[in-house]
């Protein structure tokens, strides 16, 4: 009888690459390169932290919180069926010193959760890419289509809770007063108002928007965003875009506008008396929360937070005290170690 074939072997080749004998690098960790190691780090995120710290420091900042002063207009939005009321109030503040450079203008609002996993979940991208899509078979829902059938544009939760306060900036300069310039545009980030955002194609926009209607708690459609700049109307809208990128935190700000820096305004805000002029319509109460307007500065290393200097300095001085521990245990277990050779 013939002999049966060898299975064939699983062994790997006898090769220096297979059978791992090439020449490599095996770092002996002694005592010099782990204290240098750890001294070195320390020291790196210190000055780093201290950096950040400094800079976030120096970042002017002036928040203006206006839910109690607009009292009787947040009454008046607590009942729904004032939505076509309009209701405007004051805010008066006091610049001591100049702001100089770019100003940017902020919104703020406290306790809003938009980091619950169905609020982050509603909405269509690919409706808001300007396609023809069946939004009932998106996420949308509730906040997708009304019960005749006509498609929200745009849908969900997110964009029916956009921020619709309108906030206006005055100069009280002597007896006149002076509006401030204010930019709605160039706020957003490229990648949203060029890749992620898109109006449907059309000769206009209201036909390209022709068979949907707008979120219920909307005052105007989405093609009346901006009336007086078709490139910043419809879902390419500024502050359409920065809405919809929603926030992690319950406490968060959005830009809304950046001061235009020209006549008495081009070296920023001169010190002196402003008003803001603000025509609400959020409404906040039933939530318990907070509106705020915020203008500051920016530096190199972003605005006012100094979490990343905190976070850099922690991390220094854990990683020097640990290269401080084990120069101590070094140093006593060589104590002891000549204490044994000279017995």
């Amino acid at each position: 009888p013939q002999e049966e074939a060898a299975p064939p072997s699983r062994c790997p080749d006898n090769s220096a690459f297979k059978q791992q004998r090439l020449p490599a690098w095996k770092p002996q960790l002694t005592i010099a390169s782990v204290l240098s190691s750890f001294f070195l780090t320390g020291a790196f995120c210190l000055t780093v932290g201290v950096c950040l710290v400094l800079s976030a420091n120096s970042v002017r900042e002036i928040q203006i919180d206006y839910s109690d002063k607009c009292s009787d207009c947040s009454k008046l939005r607590e009942n729904s069926s004032n939505w076509n009321k309009e209701c405007h109030c004051s805010v008066n503040f006091t610049l001591k010193e100049d702001i100089l450079g770019d100003v940017f203008v902020y919104y703020g609002l406290q306790n809003f959760y938009q980091n619950h996993r169905r609020y982050v979940m509603s909405r269509s991208d690919a409706q808001l890419l300007g396609r023809n899509v069946n939004i009932q078979r998106s996420y949308c829902a509730p906040f997708s289509t009304y019960g005749n059938g006509t498609p929200m544009a745009p849908c969900g939760a997110i964009a029916n809770s956009m921020f619709n306060d309108t906030i206006d900036l005055f100069y009280n300069r002597n007896s006149s007063v002076i509006q401030v310039p204010l930019l709605k545009t160039g706020n957003s980030w490229w990648t949203d108002k060029n890749v992620k955002f898109r109006n449907p194609e059309s000769y206009n926009l209201s036909s390209a928007f022709a068979g949907t209607a707008r979120p219920p708690y909307w005052q105007k459609p989405v093609y009346l965003l901006d009336e007086d700049d078709e490139r910043n109307n419809g879902y390419v809208n500024d502050d359409f875009i920065i809405w919809m990128r929603v926030s992690a935190f319950a406490t968060f700000r959005n830009l809304y506008r950046r001061v235009r820096r020209v006549r008495q305004f081009a070296e920023g805000l001169p010190a002196g008396n402003y008003t803001f002029r603000i025509s609400y319509n959020f409404p906040v109460t039933r939530f318990k929360g907070r509106k705020r307007v915020i203008l500051s500065t920016v530096v190199w290393s972003g605005g006012s937070n100094p979490f990343l200097g905190i976070a850099y300095l922690v991390s220094g001085t854990a990683a020097t005290l640990t290269g401080f521990v084990i120069t101590g245990i070094h140093l006593k277990l060589r104590k002891k170690k000549t204490y044994f050779q000279k017995q």
